[in-house]
């Protein structure tokens, strides 16, 4: 089990405004506590940015608990001793301090028993499997933000991960979704995200007041399958520039093909769930995230290997890799999106979303991504 924090007494009030709100910072109730389920590469970060406003708001514990997936690193450490030990996650963000407020463990139940608010931030994969271990392990009343940028294909149709993690725990979950390339946010570069809720404006207020920093600027809206459905499908549209990248094919090529996958984002966004405003997709969680993950991020990066070889090496080779042991988004995703696109007979309306899984699977070339609107018809609102 991992060992408590030491709390600190509470900051005064007078210093609670770099939640971005200090009328927000008022305690007149209990305590929250936060436990962040995830500690990957940005799952590190969120905890990192979390624990800075813990120790300042008195509606908060000081203590930030971070559910680790335990590894044995080449030293022969577990993963969870060395960043209790160091207060740094050493394999996925290493050279950057969590707070000495975050606490490591190993063991999911015990990191989320007394927690009101998680914060689920691990490969949208894993996802269905951590919430069946906690069922009837959630403290009542908890409150649940999703991080994660992808999406479950069953049966049914399509299922949203803040879905997901609603219809299992039985518990309101809100996203946040961004232009956050996390080791950027890490060195407290400037950046914006954007919290999706539905209908309880005050619980997105109190995950904005969680979240913000200086160099972190969260807004809300009142779109949840919008803001998420943003962060899910722009992996998908950053594979195809990564195709554009290692291909040699320059900006103006790769500034159409982030046109083209906005607008089909917005268009299956919007198919799908017919609620999602037009507004969304001018939010960061929009075109902001969208040209930050073509410009960088591992989908890109992975992406533009994977065309250099000119698709002779698989994903899976080139993420193991590259990647120490990160996981791409955008090729399950480009897989999940498919599978609705050819259930609902869509796949001529969404050519570049099609091209890319045919692309990644092995059945069309690299070369395909500039080569698909000649021969089939573009769909457009």
């Amino acid at each position: 089990m991992a060992p408590a924090f030491e709390p600190q007494q509470d900051a005064p009030l007078e210093l609670q405004g770099g939640a971005g709100n200090p009328s927000l910072a008022v305690n007149d109730g209990p305590k929250s506590r936060v436990t962040v389920v995830g500690s990957g590469n940005w799952g590190s970060v969120a905890a990192k940015l979390i624990a800075s406003n813990t120790l300042k708001l008195p509606s908060f514990h000081d203590e930030v608990r971070m559910w680790v997936f335990e590894e044995v690193l080449p030293s022969g450490e577990k993963l969870t001793d060395v960043i209790n030990r160091t207060n740094e996650n050493v394999k996925y963000l290493p050279g950057i301090k969590l707070g000495k407020n975050v606490v490591a463990d190993p063991e999911l139940d015990n990191a989320v028993k007394d927690a009101n608010m998680l914060v689920f931030v691990t490969p949208h994969q894993f996802m269905e499997g951590i919430c069946k271990r906690l069922v009837g392990k959630i403290k009542e009343g908890a409150e649940a933000i999703s991080l994660i940028k992808g999406m479950e294909v069953k049966m049914e149709g399509p299922c949203m991960i803040s879905s997901l993690i609603s219809d299992l725990l039985g518990i309101n979950c809100c996203v946040l979704m961004g232009a956050n390339i996390a080791n950027e946010i890490a060195v407290e570069k400037f950046s914006e995200a954007t919290v999706g809720y539905r209908e309880k404006r005050e619980t997105a207020e109190k995950w904005v007041q969680l979240f913000s920093t200086p160099y972190f600027m969260v807004s809300a809206v009142e779109d949840v399958e919008g803001v998420e459905l943003c962060g899910t499908l722009k992996n998908v549209v950053a594979i195809a520039a990564g195709f554009v990248d290692g291909l040699e094919m320059g900006n103006n090529t790769k500034a159409a093909i982030m046109r083209i996958g906005l607008r089909e984002m917005k268009a299956f966004s919007k198919l799908l769930f017919p609620s999602v405003k037009d507004s969304t997709f001018f939010e960061s969680c929009g075109v902001a995230d969208l040209i930050t993950t073509c410009l960088g991020g591992r989908n890109r990066k992975v992406a533009e290997a994977f065309a250099k070889n000119g698709g002779q090496r698989s994903f899976d080779d080139l993420e193991a890799e590259m990647l120490q042991g990160q996981k791409l988004q955008g090729v399950s995703t480009a897989k999940e999106v498919y599978e609705v696109l050819r259930h609902r007979g869509w796949l001529e309306l969404f050519p570049l979303f099609a091209t890319v899984h045919e692309i990644s699977t092995g059945h069309l070339p690299p070369s395909a991504i500039v080569e698909y609107s000649e021969h089939k018809p573009v769909f457009s609102w």
